[in-house]
C-alpha cells in the first residue's frame, strides 16, 4: 500500500485519464471503520473513543466508494458535499486537493466528521450499503482528510480579495454563527459575532461530551475565525448589554443564529422533587468541569453522577450524550428510559451500540408517570408501553399497558425531552420580531430574512432543535442571502446617485 510521505502526497497516484484507477474495491474490501479503543477503558475516561486513521487504511476504505452514477450519499447530506469526488482523490492519494474539495461546501468538516450521525445520512444511505457489502466509511475518511490538513499546514485563514465597508453582526457563536461568520469574512464583510457564552461554539463547546468532539477541535476552529479578522464579543447578551434594535443601528445586516436552549419540561407528579435536572445543564455542567472550570454545582455532587443510579428519561443523541456521560463519572447504575422501542428512536443507532458496549442498560416501551421521594428523588414510577396504530406523521403511537406500573431506582433523573426557543421577541427587547407559533423565528425562506428589513435568521432558531451539520447549512445559506440583499441595496443606492 502507498505510503504518505510529508507533504501528505501518498507514493502512487493514479495515472491521468484513469481517474477510478484504484475505486469500486467494495466486493474485496470490507468497510472497517478506525481502531475503537475498549469499552471497560474508554468509558473511565473522556477522551474520543476512535483512534486516528493510519494513511494506508484511509486509503484503502476510501478506495471502496463504487463512484455511482447518483450518488445517495451526496443526496442524503445536507451539505451536499461531494463525497465520491473526495473519496477519489483520498484513494488516489491526493489529499490537499481532497481537503480543498471537501472544505468547498462544509467551514467544519473535521467536526461533522465526528459528530454527524452518519448512519442516518450519507453512509445509510450509501448504494453499497443498500447492496449488503457495507457502507464506505465517510465520516472517518473525512475526519482524517481534514485533520491532516490541520497538522500539515494546509487550513489557513480567509483572505478576501477586497474588504467592504459594510458589517454584518451575527447573534450566536455557535455553528450556524461560525459558518455565516466564514463565508461573509471571504467575501469582505466586517464581522462582529455576539454570544453570551464565555467561548466560541455553542454547543459544539458546552452540549457535546469530548468522547465526541474535543474541544481543541472546536477551538482551532474558533482561532482560525479570529484569524482570519472576525470579531467575537464573549458574555455579551442581547436585551442587556444592546438590544436587538441598537445592534441593527450598529450594522448593516444581523443575523439572529442563538440555536435553542430551552429544555422541555416533563409534568408528572414529583417532577420538582431535587435530584431532576434537564440534560444541558447536566452536560455543561460536566464539560466546563473538562475544561478546568470552577463549576458549584458539580462540586457540591448535584450534577455529578458519581455512585448514584442515574436514570436518563429521551432517546434522541441528547440522551445518549447524557447516558455515556454519567456513566465516565463513575454512576453506579445507569439506565435509559425511552417509551418506543429501539427502531422507533430517533437518536443515532451507532450511538446505541457504543452505549451499550459502555455498559449503559436501555429500558425500551417504558414512559415515566411520577417520581418518587420526599425532598429528593428515590424512584421513578413508569408504565411499559406498546406500539400501536401510525399517527398522521407514520409513527406508531405508544399506548401503556394496564397494570404494567413497576418502580426504577433513581437518585439522579436527567430529562432529555428535546429543546424550544427562548421568547426572543421579549429577551432582545423587539417586540416586532416575528415568531411562529412555536417560538421559532419566521422567515423568507428563499432570503432567510425577517419581516424586519436587515435582520435574518438561520440554524436551530428557525428550524427547531436539529443537527449540526444542518446549522452549518444555515449560516450559509444566510450569508449568501445576506450578501444578496446587501449588494442589491447598494445597487439600488448607485442607481438614484445616478
Amino acid at each position: 500500500m502507498a505510503k504518505r510521505d510529508k507533504s501528505g502526497k501518498q507514493g502512487t497516484v493514479a495515472a491521468p485519464g484513469s481517474v477510478y484507477s484504484g475505486m469500486l474495491q467494495f466486493v474485496e474490501t470490507g468497510p472497517r471503520m478506525p481502531e475503537k479503543r475498549s469499552a471497560d477503558v474508554r468509558s473511565r475516561d473522556f477522551e474520543e473513543i476512535y483512534r486516528e486513521f493510519d494513511p494506508d487504511r484511509a486509503t484503502e476504505q476510501a478506495s471502496r466508494c463504487s463512484q455511482c452514477g447518483v450518488p445517495f450519499c451526496q443526496v442524503h447530506c445536507p451539505l451536499s458535499n461531494n463525497i465520491p469526488d473526495w473519496l477519489m482523490l483520498t484513494a488516489a492519494g491526493r489529499l490537499e486537493e481532497a481537503y480543498a474539495l471537501s472544505s468547498a461546501t462544509n467551514n467544519m468538516p473535521e467536526i461533522c466528521g465526528r459528530i454527524c450521525p452518519q448512519d442516518r445520512l450519507c453512509e445509510g444511505n450509501c448504494v453499497i450499503e443498500q447492496s449488503g457489502h457495507g457502507a464506505v466509511t465517510i465520516g472517518s475518511v473525512e475526519k482524517y482528510i481534514t485533520d491532516m490538513a490541520w497538522e500539515l499546514g494546509w487550513v489557513k485563514p480567509v483572505k478576501p480579495a477586497r474588504e467592504l465597508d459594510l458589517s454584518v453582526g451575527i447573534i450566536g457563536a455557535g455553528p450556524a454563527g461560525m459558518a455565516a461568520a466564514e463565508e461573509l469574512r471571504r467575501m469582505g464583510y466586517r464581522i462582529h459575532v455576539y454570544d453570551r457564552y464565555d467561548r466560541v461554539g455553542g454547543l459544539l463547546v458546552y452540549g457535546i461530551p469530548n468522547f465526541k468532539l474535543e474541544k481543541q477541535v472546536v477551538e482551532r476552529r474558533s482561532k482560525l475565525l479570529h484569524d482570519s479578522g472576525v470579531n467575537f464579543h464573549m458574555e455579551f447578551e442581547v436585551g442587556r448589554d444592546a438590544t436587538l434594535a441598537e445592534l441593527k443601528q450598529r450594522h448593516d445586516a444581523v443575523l439572529i443564529a442563538t440555536g435553542v436552549y430551552r429544555a422541555r419540561e416533563i409534568h408528572a407528579p414529583g417532577s420538582g422533587l431535587s435530584g431532576i435536572v434537564p440534560a444541558l445543564e447536566y452536560l455543561t455542567a460536566s464539560n466546563r468541569k473538562g475544561l478546568g472550570d470552577s463549576v458549584p454545582e458539580f462540586e457540591s455532587g448535584r450534577l455529578d453522577a458519581k455512585g448514584r443510579n442515574v436514570v436518563v428519561i429521551g432517546g434522541g443523541d441528547t440522551a445518549m450524550d447524557c447516558v455515556r456521560t454519567a456513566m465516565r463519572q463513575g454512576a453506579k447504575s445507569v439506565k435509559c428510559l425511552y417509551r418506543r422501542d429501539r427502531d422507533n428512536m430517533p437518536g443515532s443507532q451507532r450511538e446505541v451500540q457504543h452505549a451499550e458496549e459502555e455498559g449503559i442498560e436501555f429500558i425500551w416501551l417504558t414512559q415515566p408517570v411520577a417520581f418518587l421521594g420526599e425532598e429528593s428523588v428515590r424512584a421513578v414510577r413508569a408504565e411499559s408501553m406498546r406500539l400501536g396504530a401510525p399517527d398522521a406523521s407514520g409513527r406508531q403511537t405508544p399506548e401503556v399497558i394496564d397494570g404494567s406500573a413497576h418502580n426504577i431506582d433513581a437518585d439522579l433523573v436527567i430529562t432529555a425531552l428535546g429543546f424550544d426557543p427562548e421568547d426572543l421577541p421579549t429577551l432582545f427587547g423587539e417586540k416586532n420580531l416575528p415568531v411562529t407559533r412555536w417560538g421559532t423565528v419566521k422567515i423568507n425562506h428563499r432570503t432567510l430574512m425577517t419581516a424586519m428589513d436587515g435582520v435574518f435568521a438561520a440554524g436551530d432558531i428557525v428550524r427547531g432543535a436539529s443537527l449540526v451539520v444542518w446549522a452549518v447549512r444555515d449560516g450559509r445559506d444566510a450569508a449568501e442571502g445576506i450578501d444578496a440583499w446587501l449588494r442589491s441595496r447598494r445597487d439600488d443606492a448607485l442607481a438614484l446617485a445616478s
